[in-house]
């Protein structure tokens, strides 16, 4: 189990503790950042190990759309911060029961993010490289 606080961020303050920050509006709630914005919460942990293990946990229920179910709001969706709170209790409970399994998965979506970035960065130079090429058609 993972212990954790909670709060709304208020602007101008630190924390001296491991911590992150969620928005909390939009389509994107649920959202780990690591810089604050003006609708976020803020989850204070003990340890950077409990940090790291959240921080996974909520990125991969943010890329599932998890929290969509439980936001609320007829022109800006939002979700109120204790069935956040509430609902990642309970789901990141549930994944640590298998904190093995839980390991595993989170060194395959990184090692998945890292050939991601790699891909993307090829595409890139692909796209420089045909560039360089069709410029020299413009010289001409």
């Amino acid at each position: 189990m993972i212990n954790f606080k909670m709060k709304h961020h208020q602007n101008g303050v630190r924390y001296s503790n491991p911590h992150f920050f969620i928005l909390n509006k939009g389509l994107n709630t649920g959202k780990p950042l690591e810089k604050p914005c003006p609708n976020c919460f803020v989850i204070i942990f003990q340890c950077s190990d409990d940090c790291e293990n959240m921080q996974a946990i909520i990125s991969n229920l943010w890329r599932i759309k998890f929290w969509h179910q439980f936001l609320i709001g007829s022109v800006i969706p939002y979700i109120r911060i204790n069935d956040f709170a509430k609902k990642l209790t309970l789901k990141s409970n549930e994944i640590m029961l298998d904190f093995e399994q839980h390991k595993k998965d989170v060194a395959a979506l990184k090692l998945l993010e890292q050939k991601e970035k790699q891909f993307h960065e090829n595409i890139n130079l692909i796209n420089d490289l045909r560039r360089v090429i069709l410029y020299r058609y413009c010289k001409k």
